[in-house]
């Protein structure tokens, strides 16, 4: 069987449970890599090569050696268990791609937002627009090798409550990514649980991430 077939014989796979991730962020914060790294199907990917026209109307401060860029979408998957698939959709960074988000975040459990610590105001709409829609999120910082933060420092730089946990990762790494979901996935868990009033499951209940290879 070839890899194509491959792919489709995992997204016609069924499942009880269809749930919906959206991985925001700014302009080139690693949102591509991230779905590409922890995706257990190959990647829906709708990226561009970037020209000179682009330069008029990105913000490339910081990215300069930035190459493609995502027009609508990426697209993963992952499967919980099975009866629960995770499926991955990682959001255009530019300005000029915004008005897609709101359509993104339709039907969206709750969201990664993405972030490059050398510049952490890109990320200021991305958590705007999540608090506008009511969407649960946790925050990732991206390992670009920048300046060191303190947790506080960054919780005051963007404006996020102690409640919304905020995590190191390595959107180039498979195991990284995982964890990343995994804390999104735990977060909305002890929130559900604190809506009906039951007890959070331990951290060892919470269905586990367990990609396979990508083809």
């Amino acid at each position: 069987m070839d890899s194509a077939t491959s792919d489709r014989a995992a997204l016609q796979a069924t499942a009880d449970n269809g749930l919906k991730i959206v991985v925001v962020g700014g302009f080139g914060v690693g949102k591509t890599t991230m779905v590409r790294s922890v995706s257990e199907i190959r990647p829906l990917n709708t990226e561009e090569t970037m020209t000179r026209a682009g330069e008029a109307v990105d913000d490339l401060d910081g990215v300069g050696s930035k190459t493609s860029t995502t027009v609508a979408f990426d697209f993963g998957r992952i499967s919980l268990d099975k009866h629960s698939v995770l499926y991955l959709f990682g959001a255009p960074g530019q300005e000029r791609f915004w008005f897609l988000w709101d359509r993104l975040f339709s039907g969206t459990l709750g969201a990664v937002v993405l972030v490059d610590t050398r510049r952490l105001a890109d990320s200021w709409y991305a958590i705007d627009r999540l608090e506008h829609h009511g969407t649960p999120f946790i925050v990732a910082c991206n390992d670009f090798g920048g300046p060191l933060h303190t947790e506080q420092q960054i919780r005051e730089a963007l404006d996020i409550s102690p409640d919304v946990p905020l995590v190191e990762c390595d959107a180039r790494d498979r195991s990284s990514s995982k964890y990343v979901l995994i804390t999104l996935v735990e977060h909305l868990h002890r929130l559900s649980a604190a809506r009906t009033g039951d007890t959070p499951a331990p951290t060892g209940d919470t269905p586990a991430l367990t990609p396979e290879p990508a083809p």
